[in-house]
């Protein structure tokens, strides 16, 4: 495989397992060497270890919200590799299931401040760090959900387009010398969308006209394409949509 990312260090925030830790291992294969960030030291250490130890990758545990943790993660990040090039803002979350009008507010303030604000506030360290003088490239981790209403979801959904309109801004705002871009998935196979399939997947895939749900491996390739200068460069303030053609007919 190329090193398409060799002498590049990112950041994943919400990495030490699904789609964040499927674009690190993209990553890494491809020569960079990445910060993860999660909520417990235990699986970062695991997801450290597996991606070749302190040499290609370290781990940073905080609540990705938190101002602090943001600003700790980036100084450690450039205290250990000397660079920031790329941010990949994968923390999400989704406490709450049904309908708008039954959300608790604090739950979806709480959402409101990860999934968006969060995001924003992480690209906002980084730039101070580094970006703003040396340029980089950041990418966002929608859903398919922030595209169109989402039965049951749809405050996440509302978060992930407001991600979405963070993107165009930042990438309007942020250019020539950092570009940003955003992808929107569909279902994909981790724990964090386990409510989604969990005991109906073969009903829930029926509907994608590719007949199957996402897995990280179909997220990390488009990461790193997006993520790269070489594939990529004149690319900035696009959502790309991977979502197995679901789409197409409709649904969300």
């Amino acid at each position: 495989m190329d090193k398409r990312f060799d002498g590049q260090v990112a950041i994943v925030t919400g990495s030490s397992r699904g789609i964040g830790y499927g674009i690190a291992e993209r990553l890494v294969s491809e020569g960079a060497q990445v910060c993860l960030t999660a909520r417990k030291d235990g699986p970062l250490d695991e997801a450290v270890e597996a991606l070749g130890g302190a040499d290609r990758a370290l781990g940073v545990a905080g609540k990705a919200d938190d101002p602090d943790h943001q600003a700790d993660t980036v100084a450690r990040t450039l205290d250990t590799f000397g660079r920031v090039d790329m941010l990949v803002n994968n923390t999400g979350i989704n406490p709450a299931y049904g309908p708008l009008v039954d959300l608790d507010h604090g739950v979806a303030r709480k959402t409101f401040e990860v999934n968006a604000l969060g995001a924003l506030s992480w690209v906002q360290q980084v730039h101070r760090a580094w970006m703003a003088e040396h340029g980089g490239t950041v990418l966002n981790v929608a859903s398919v959900a922030g595209k169109r209403p989402a039965p049951h979801i749809g405050f996440y959904g509302a978060t992930k387009a407001m991600l979405l309109s963070i993107t165009q801004q930042l990438a309007l705002e942020l250019g020539p010398d950092i570009r940003v871009n955003a992808l929107a998935p569909a279902v994909v196979k981790t724990r964090f969308a386990t409510a989604l399939y969990e005991g109906k997947e073969e009903d829930v895939a029926a509907s994608y006209p590719l007949k199957r749900l996402g897995a990280p491996d179909d997220i990390s390739g488009a990461a790193a394409f997006l993520l790269s200068e070489a594939d990529a460069g004149w690319v900035t303030g696009q959502t790309l949509v991977l979502d197995g053609g679901l789409t197409l007919t409709g649904g969300v």
